[in-house]
């Protein structure tokens, strides 16, 4: 078999065999197939795309190039939840404690995060003394004992995909949904989950803008799944706006906080309760959608799933008292309002630009080696749609520097406030199972 072959017999639109896409996964990881011929085959899929059986394929290889979890010893049915990312997208915090209050099982690998704020475990370590530095029997022991767990990511999980998302990334080949939908699928399905439920954004601040594409994302995501033996479903949720009001590390464990308590934002909780719902269905812990989220809305009445935080935090080294009083998470030395300059209806927060604003406080990284300040971010006090007063605060700035202007400035440009009231935008667009 000759790689340039391959790239030949995509080029004009034929599908490859299983055995064709094994050869070109595993002499790409091995080293035997050069950057350059890889470049073209990508190039190729872009133009030329994938049939499910094709995406089923590659994402599998890419799963088998290093470790999979092995989760057989966790009783129950395992779902893992995923998102494509966003601006203050705080759902894994709740949904955690949450879903595991009921009996769920929430095994979950998490990474740290480059962008706008720090990943799942970035936020958790605003907790003191809170580690995901485990070995797989802790880990395993943990989800049996109390339904959940966090652990770091394997560094060799799925090295077939890191290989070719970097190569990706510098060839103009990252826009490819067959490419996209196994790159994560492949990390989700290494890392042993039974089922999976997936939260794909769209809008403003999500890698997929248009409803169009997060929909064929979603469909594509789904797919896989069910093809490879995962049931899997997904839900299209909104990112035009940032989800919920905090951003940034330690302001986010809050809010997921006071989520748990019942006293959250409208749409985090809303997206919270659907996925969670999902989860817990698919866990074969409810009959309906219905009575799973029945279920979940009277975990957070109970305070079962606060109480459930607790536990969590406290498992992992981590000063559960922060539950009850918040104060003791990091504390930003500066406070201060980003006041409204005229009167009207907010008409659009741009959410990847107000995340940039965040990573300008030091609440993300710019890159690997960046230093995250857990205490910093932002608060926005009014969303699209609610009406604002001039002089009324818009969002609250938490900075460890005094000069917040850039910050400022950053803000100003990307919340818009019009004249005439402004419909809020709907959450969730759809829900899509095979």
């Amino acid at each position: 078999m000759r790689m340039v072959d391959l790239i030949e017999k995509k080029r004009d639109g034929h599908e490859l065999t299983t055995e064709e896409i094994n050869f070109i996964i595993k002499g790409y990881t091995e080293g035997k197939i050069p950057d350059y011929q890889v470049s073209a085959f990508t190039m190729a899929v872009v133009f030329r795309g994938m049939t499910e059986r094709e995406r089923a394929d590659f994402t599998m290889a890419m799963v088998e190039s290093g470790d999979q979890i092995d989760l057989s010893q966790i009783e129950g049915i395992k779902v893992d939840k995923h998102s494509t990312g966003g601006v203050g997208d705080t759902t894994t915090l709740v949904l955690g404690p949450l879903v595991a209050s009921v009996g769920v099982p929430v095994a979950k690998m998490s990474g740290r995060g480059l962008g706008h704020t720090g990943g799942t475990i970035d936020k958790l370590e605003s907790v003191n003394g809170f580690h995901v530095e485990i070995d797989n029997k802790e880990f395993i022991d943990l989800v049996n004992k109390n339904k959940i767990a966090v652990i770091g990511q394997s560094g060799n999980l799925t090295p077939a995909d890191k290989k070719l998302y970097a190569l990706r990334d510098v060839t103009g080949t990252v826009e490819s949904i067959p490419l996209i939908a196994s790159s994560i699928m492949s990390k989700k399905i290494a890392a042993g989950a039974d089922a999976i439920v997936l939260d794909v954004k769209t809008g403003a601040g999500a890698f997929m803008k248009t409803l169009d594409d997060s929909r064929e994302l979603a469909k594509a995501m789904v797919r896989i799944g069910n093809n490879v033996g995962r049931r899997t479903m997904a839900v299209i949720s909104d990112m035009s706006q940032p989800l919920g009001y905090a951003i940034g590390n330690a302001l986010e464990v809050k809010e997921a906080i006071d989520t748990l308590k019942g006293e959250g934002p409208e749409d985090l909780t809303e997206l919270c309760l659907t996925l969670g719902s999902h989860m817990v269905y698919l866990a074969e812990k409810a009959k309906s959608l219905q009575e799973a989220r029945a279920m979940l809305e009277n975990a957070i009445k109970d305070g079962s799933a606060l109480e459930k935080m607790k536990v969590f935090l406290s498992s992992q080294g981590g000063d559960a008292s922060v539950v009850d009083d918040p104060s003791k998470l990091p504390q930003a030395k500066y406070i201060i309002d980003l006041e409204a300059k005229e009167d009207g209806y907010v008409s659009e927060i741009v959410a990847d630009e107000i995340g940039t604003a965040a990573m300008l406080l030091g609440a993300g990284r710019a890159t690997k080696e960046s230093e995250i300040d857990l205490a910093v971010g932002l608060v926005l006090r009014k969303k699209i749609g609610d009406q604002v007063k001039k002089g009324e605060p818009l969002v609250t700035i938490y900075s460890n520097f005094e000069d917040v202007s850039e910050v400022k400035e950053k803000l100003l440009q990307n919340i818009k406030i019009s004249t005439t009231k402004v419909e809020p935008p709907i959450l969730i667009h759809e829900e899509i199972t095979e």
